[in-house]
């Protein structure tokens, strides 16, 4: 199954977009097939004949059962898909917030997304972890959609549908996934130059493993004996841009870094976290990402060795 499927939805929003789109193609193609065997009938039925006298028909003019049959029948048709859209955003935009939902505020970046659960204390970037949802006892998520820059556009189309990310302009959608497992995405509005590389994981795990994820969050890393990596990483620029809970890097312009290596991806997903391109990565971003906005930080092979070896402790 692919994780980006639209044909597969796993969460309630979008399963109710999954249905609307079912029944809209169901219409036109009814009215599809109606039209092409009234085309058939009359090009079959009305075809030029050896031996025709070819005489102009009879000319009707101002029939009222035609015209009122063809002015009623796409009224009703536009009319019943309307109200079909209108329930469907309607059951989306106000649905009810019941206890326990789950808040995260997503903020997206050039080129990456920031999450933040605000009644969690964690903060983390580009992998949204999130409770599978039982239809017995809904655990919702709802998402609050902020722009740092400019136009953005959060798709995860096994969950929900497209909901962008504009700037002093807050959004809202919310999921409830039905089902464990990694669900991808994508900024889904050109938002740049690596507008396609702004990936988008989502992470559906078990309550209990949630919550284990949770708690591994809320730590502060542990001392590191790597002192020469932090030394390095706290006197360059990148501090500037970066977080680590309990050091002076309180950067808010890069993901934060507190628990690096609790994620399988760097680079909004463009990148395996490995050491081999976490390095790369440091050293030269445009190799892995052209345009981003992660400088190149010009370090000496030593110093970029032991910046790796420190990043890598923070689990």
């Amino acid at each position: 199954m692919s994780p980006t499927n639209i044909f597969a939805p796993a969460s309630t929003p979008a399963q109710s977009i999954f249905d609307l789109s079912i029944f809209t193609l169901l219409t036109v193609a009814a009215i599809f097939i109606a039209v092409f065997a009234l085309l058939a009938y009359a090009v079959v039925r009305f075809r030029n004949k050896r031996g025709d006298d070819r005489v102009e028909p009879a000319q009707i003019y101002g029939s009222n059962q035609v015209e009122l049959a063809w002015t009623v029948i796409p009224v009703l048709i536009v009319i019943a898909l309307s109200l079909a859209t209108a329930r469907v955003i309607a059951s989306i935009q106000d649905a009810p917030r019941p206890p326990g939902a789950l808040e995260v505020i997503v903020t997206g970046h050039q080129y990456w997304w920031e999450y933040r659960y605000p009644n969690l204390n964690i903060v983390t970037a580009n992998e949204l972890h999130v409770p599978v949802s039982d239809p017995a006892h809904p655990t919702p998520t709802f998402l609050t959609l902020l722009s740092a820059d400019t136009d953005h556009s959060f798709w995860v189309p096994r969950l929900a549908g497209k909901t962008d990310l504009i700037p002093n302009h807050p959004n809202q959608m919310w999921i409830d996934p039905h089902e464990t497992g990694i669900f991808l995405g994508q900024c889904a509005q050109y938002c740049g130059t690596q507008h396609a590389n702004m990936l988008l994981r989502v992470y559906v795990q078990s309550r209990e493993e949630f919550d284990r994820w949770v708690r591994e969050q809320q730590q502060l890393p542990s001392a590191t004996a790597v002192s020469a990596g932090r030394r390095v990483f706290e006197s360059t620029a990148c501090v500037n841009c970066h977080a680590v809970s309990g050091t002076p890097a309180k950067g808010v312009f890069g993901p934060d870094l507190t628990h690096l290596m609790s994620r399988d991806t760097i680079a909004s997903g463009a990148a395996p976290n490995t050491q081999e391109m976490l390095r790369l990565w440091i050293k030269n971003p445009d190799a892995i990402k052209p345009g981003s906005k992660m400088p190149a930080m010009g370090l000496s092979d030593q110093d970029l060795d032991a910046v790796t070896a420190y990043l890598e402790t923070l689990r």
